[in-house]
């Protein structure tokens, strides 16, 4: 598979941004809240991410990016394949703890074994992802993985973060009514 980039526009800003401003704006969009993990020297390793989105459909690509000083991300790049957990509302301790690091990220963490890595169990959705490409953007790296296989669960909320802190979603009446109708 070949990914090509290409560069559309000139990189300069129209002003100065202060990182922080940067980070507070960018903040009024909710992302959700995943776990990458892979196996690596016999061990599990992984890391909390909410910079991850979908990319095509056809085929099944996803995007997430790692920062350059992350110490997680070259181990699940060398091992290219690595499972995507979306976390599920309760899961904010779970999402602090894999953000953590000098800390054993799966103590105490029920997981199950999937083709590509470990799998947090009471995830509500699960994707096992082979790398593809990566990009330098910045301070970090944009990686792109083809989507091997997927799951999810039945039912629950996934835990969204927004404006630095973490929630979950609520539907609101509108979609309710449209889903009460149908």
């Amino acid at each position: 598979m070949s990914l090509q980039s290409k560069r559309v526009a000139n990189l300069s800003a129209p002003r100065d941004i202060d990182p922080s401003e940067f980070r507070n704006v960018l903040g009024h969009l909710p992302t959700g809240v995943v776990v990458l993990a892979t196996t690596a020297s016999g061990r599990p390793v992984g890391m909390a991410a909410n910079s991850i989105t979908s990319v095509s459909l056809d085929p099944p690509l996803i995007a997430v990016c790692a920062a350059h000083t992350s110490s997680t991300w070259p181990l699940l790049r060398s091992e290219q394949r690595f499972c995507v957990s979306v976390l599920a509302a309760h899961h904010e301790p779970i999402s602090r703890q894999f953000s953590r690091s000098g800390t054993d990220r799966f103590g105490g963490i029920s997981w199950h074994h999937r083709e590509t890595g470990p799998a947090l169990d009471d995830a509500i959705a699960w994707l096992d992802c082979e790398l593809v490409a990566e990009h330098d953007a910045g301070d970090h790296t944009i990686a792109v993985a083809r989507v091997l296989d997927l799951a999810s669960a039945q039912d629950g909320r996934a835990l969204v973060f927004f404006r630095g802190q973490y929630g979950r979603f609520v539907p609101t009446d509108l979609d309710q009514s449209r889903r009460e109708s149908a």
